[in-house]
């Protein structure tokens, strides 16, 4: 199958190159060659750029108008595997690309004559390119303050390029798991909350003022403040929103699961807020064109179209390190000083048994929703279901693309509002599971 896909790849007639990256995952290497034979095959040359983070694959797409590949399952667990897809722009592969490349599988393409099957070699200083740039765009104009900052790179792609960029830009970073291991031995790489609260403690003992975690391939960043604990998502994207607007004003495209942090700091500077399908805001951008938007966002992920068209995650260690270096100030100080909102925000996610009526209890929950909390003043329904109220809340519910989970975010300007939508969703999710025959096997937070 790999080699069927390496294949079709190197026939859309995108590009004759490749640049491919991989993760620390422990299949990683065979899914990376199985794609190279492919395309090797359909006479394009590929470059193995090594071991490195997702948005190298996009920056090397971009540099080299090249195609793109970072062989990684990005947060997911450790025996995932899969591949990402950058276009010569730089962009991610859109919805319509990928439907184009599964009904090529069904074609039968012959590989090329073996005088023209293509060069495989290494491109190892794509990585080194992309330090420079970052730096030469984001190095602090002054250094008021050097922090002491934990680099968590979740044994995953970051684990050398991370800890430099924060060295380079004048912090002290201290790196904590950064050995590649495809087993993701320390934690599990998505950097959630209920993951990353165990590492407080370590951040107080060395004096850290933050922890900087990535997830396994480095397109996504968390952040937890001594100070303040782990920051709201919603509350660092607002933060780069603030920032990019300051300089830019414009469109700010945000996933459906992002809260109001957002939508008052755009209100805030005249932009525009547009919410879109989760894993699919760089689509939009590209729909508006990227000179008409300030930022695109998910939660812990950020593109700035100023600096490339791909989701990056060490871009955020840039940016949060050169406002702390060059103010002196922590980030949660920062936050405080901008007017970044803080609203009481609730994320879960359940597993259920069977996992086949996954379907059927979203599809029910659905319909309950509707009237459980009172009377929604909008629905949004353009990736799961959006409930909005009046008092400024909001609950979504939505199915995992990458996993067999049911996830639920929500959001509210009290305390005692989030509990009762906490508490009240919850209690209708066991009892339609009970009702269906299952039950939840599984819950996490964050």
């Amino acid at each position: 199958l790999l080699y069927r896909v390496g294949l079709v790849l190197g026939n859309l007639g995108v590009s004759g190159t490749s640049h491919i990256v991989y993760d620390s995952r422990v299949t990683s290497h065979l899914v990376m060659y199985g794609l190279a034979l492919g395309m090797l095959s359909s006479g394009i040359e590929v470059y193995e750029v090594g071991l490195a983070p997702t948005p190298i694959a996009g920056f090397a797409a971009s540099r080299r108008k090249s195609l793109g590949i970072s062989v990684t399952a990005s947060h997911n667990p450790p025996e995932y595997n899969g591949f990402k897809l950058y276009t010569p722009d730089g962009f991610e592969s859109t919805r319509d690309l990928e439907e184009k490349i599964e009904l090529l599988l069904d074609k039968s393409f012959r590989p090329v004559s073996w005088q023209e099957v293509g060069r495989f070699s290494r491109d190892s200083l794509v990585v080194e390119e992309y330090v420079t740039e970052l730096l030469e765009r984001f190095a602090p104009s002054r250094t008021t303050w050097r922090p002491i900052v934990i680099i968590d790179c979740a044994n995953g792609a970051t684990f050398d390029v991370s800890p430099r960029i924060a060295r380079m830009m004048g912090a002290r970073p201290i790196t904590m798991n950064c050995n590649p291991d495809g087993h993701f031995p320390a934690r599990l790489p998505e950097p959630r909350k209920d993951v990353l609260e165990q590492y407080s403690g370590i951040a107080s003992i060395v004096n850290a003022s933050i922890i900087l975690a990535h997830d396994g391939d480095g397109d996504r960043l968390a952040v937890l403040d001594t100070q303040s604990g782990y920051i709201k998502l919603d509350r660092l994207l607002a933060y780069y929103a603030n920032l990019a607007l300051q300089d830019k004003p414009g469109h700010v495209i945000a996933s459906i699961d992002t809260g109001m942090a957002l939508d008052e700091v755009v209100e805030r500077h005249g932009g525009r807020l547009e919410r879109y399908p989760l894993g699919k805001t760089h689509e939009r951008v590209k729909q508006l064109g990227p000179g008409n938007v300030a930022v695109a966002c998910e939660p812990w992920k950020l593109i700035l179209p100023s600096w490339g068209h791909w989701v990056d995650g060490i871009l955020q260690v840039a940016i949060i390190l050169k406002n702390v270096v060059e103010t002196g100030k922590p980030l949660s100080k920062l936050l405080e000083e901008e007017n970044i909102p803080d609203y009481p925000w609730d994320r879960r996610s359940y597993i259920l048994d069977p996992e086949e009526i996954r379907d059927r209890l979203y599809e029910e929950l659905v319909e309950e929703l509707k009237g459980l909390l009172g009377e929604p003043a909008r629905i949004i329904d353009i990736d799961g279901f959006r409930y909005e109220y009046p008092d400024g809340s909001w609950l979504l519910v939505r199915r995992s693309g990458t996993e067999p989970k049911l996830r639920i975010y929500s959001e509210a300007k009290t305390n005692e509002r989030l509990r009762e939508i906490v508490s009240s969703v919850e209690a209708k999710i066991f009892e339609l599971a009970k009702r269906l025959g299952g039950k939840i096997i599984e819950k996490t937070l964050g």
